[in-house]
């Protein structure tokens, strides 16, 4: 049986948005199933105790202003800083993947180019419009996955996936989960790689 990575992100994440070619790189290249979950990252963090960025005490802020470049550039994905729009509500956004996944297709692409729309485009993610072209673009009926990314039935999968995050032990996002080891953030993707070419024994479990 091949091994399985459930990777929660939110798409308003950078981290998420910088690591996700290449957890789902690994993914690829160790025949791993990666199941993409968005979730509500907000409550992850009444959990956790983490707040909004701009809640942040000043020295943190100002890490956070070196950091996102330089894991950017690390990690060889395109940014454009500031963001022309953030924050701003991307539940649509991400219920699109949980809606692409529940028609059996992959919607790795259509999240990176989603994030991407966020963090390099200068595009609005809480709009319709570019959510569409986005799904479009990536070959999905729009409109279809936009009506079912609105129902009850995905909205209940959002939040039932956050609470799997929460359980797991992730305080923020990126997480992955592997045979039931939780890794956070996208500097431990390394180590799932690692985990998946050794086969050692979770941590934790």
């Amino acid at each position: 049986m091949s091994p399985t990575i459930d990777y929660y992100y939110f798409g308003l994440s950078p981290f998420a948005y910088f690591g996700h070619k290449a957890i789902c790189d690994v993914a690829k290249a160790n025949g791993a199933t990666l199941n993409i979950k968005p979730v509500n990252l907000f409550g992850l963090w009444e959990v956790s105790g983490a707040v909004p960025p701009a809640k942040r005490l000043p020295i943190r802020q100002k890490y956070g202003s070196i950091d996102i470049p330089r894991v950017a550039e690390y990690r060889q994905v395109p940014v454009t800083l500031p963001p022309a729009h953030f924050p701003v509500d991307v539940t649509l956004s991400d219920s699109c993947a949980i809606a692409i996944a529940d028609q059996g297709a992959d919607p790795a692409e259509y999240v990176g180019a989603a994030m991407a729309g966020v963090w390099n485009d200068g595009a609005n993610m809480s709009e319709e419009g570019e959510v569409a072209s986005r799904l479009t673009k990536c070959g999905f009926d729009a409109d279809a996955i936009m009506n079912a990314a609105k129902s009850e039935s995905v909205a209940e999968k959002r939040a039932t996936y956050t609470q799997e995050a929460i359980d797991s032990g992730a305080v923020g996002v990126p997480a992955y989960v592997l045979n039931g080891e939780v890794f956070f953030g996208q500097d431990r993707i390394e180590y799932i790689d690692h985990a998946l070419k050794t086969g050692r024994a979770p941590f934790g479990v």
